[in-house]
């Protein structure tokens, strides 16, 4: 979307999970070591070679992405009195922390994830602070976003703010991931209904499918685009009848798989709110995931927006209309 020189930017508000990541590897493979037969009393503990503590969270790592692509995103979310240093990291970057609540007594929320030499991942979450999400609400927004997303933190936000969404008439984006066991499948095909996009990974939309009774085709009823990620194997876009598949980018390394999918979702929006088709969003996404899974935790990786366009145009046809990256 562009006049001349001015270049039309979405208000993006991003809501979820803020947290410290606790990142550890274990020199080995964790199917090796779990017995099939003795799931019911199952007692493990592994000795990982390597910890380093991120700057994490759904939430900030969108927006991070969305940043290193001109946008500036805000983030509403609840955090703990240990946020001051990543406020200043993310002010840095170019996202809007305005709306990021600290709450008195509380930590930021942690996330802890052990990941294999297969980069399958092991994971618990804290949720800290952000068990207070639903104390705030889009209805006390001095300014109304053009799109907001809805992505993991308290299961109580979750449905609060697709719900006020949907009062207020504001486009969202509804990604429940990993709290999709947490919900009720009347609950996700609610939530579902009217949003204008479902993101989730082929896990996730399986998850979902049994939960709710919906099948792909039904659930393009409720939404206006599915993405479905699929690791290695790319992503699919379903709007309506049409459909598209959006290859992986090839990494020079893997190094990380953690942030990846939120890396996506960043590259994705950016180019959405720049009024790019959703085929070449999806191309944004995929290249701004391998950056992330090219460097250890979620918000590690970095490039200037002329570097990322070269990189784009090695791989993807977009006719020049990257150029608005560079503006």
């Amino acid at each position: 979307m562009s006049n001349g020189d001015f270049i039309f930017r979405m208000d993006t508000l991003l809501t979820g999970s803020v947290a410290y990541d606790y990142l550890m590897t274990f020199p080995g493979l964790f199917k090796e070591q779990i017995l099939p037969e003795r799931l019911s009393s199952i007692s493990l503990s592994f000795l990982v070679d390597a910890m380093t503590k991120q700057r994490g969270g759904i939430a900030p790592n969108i927006a991070y992405s969305m940043a290193l692509l001109g946008e500036r995103p805000r983030v509403m979310a609840t955090v703990g009195e240990d946020f001051a240093e990543y406020r200043q990291w993310l002010d840095a970057k170019g996202v809007d922390t305005s709306l990021m609540k600290v709450i008195p007594g509380e930590f930021t929320a942690s996330f802890f994830a052990t990941t294999d030499q297969s980069s399958a991942q092991i994971a618990s979450f804290y949720p800290g602070a952000m068990g207070h999400s639903s104390t705030q609400s889009l209805k006390d927004l001095a300014k109304k976003p053009d799109l907001v997303v809805v992505s993991p933190s308290a299961p109580d936000a979750m449905m609060k703010f697709p719900a006020e969404c949907r009062e207020l008439g504001i486009p969202y984006l509804y990604d429940p991931s990993q709290q999709v066991l947490r919900l009720e499948g009347h609950e996700l095909a609610r939530d579902m209904e009217g949003a204008r996009f479902l993101f989730c990974n082929d896990y996730e939309f399986g998850l979902i499918s049994n939960k709710t009774g919906l099948s792909l085709d039904q659930m393009l009823g409720h939404v206006e685009i599915l993405v479905i990620t699929r690791g290695k194997d790319g992503a699919d876009l379903y709007s309506g009848s049409d459909s598209v598949h959006i290859p992986t980018v090839p990494e020079d390394e893997i190094v990380d798989p953690t942030g990846v999918g939120d890396a996506f979702r960043g590259g994705f929006l950016a180019g959405y709110s720049r009024g790019l088709d959703w085929k070449l969003c999806g191309e944004i996404g995929s290249l701004a995931a391998v950056y992330c899974l090219e460097q250890k935790g979620p918000q590690r990786y970095s490039y200037t927006r002329p570097e990322f366009v070269n990189r784009f145009r090695k791989h993807f046809d977009d006719d020049g209309k990257l150029d608005q990256l560079l503006k």
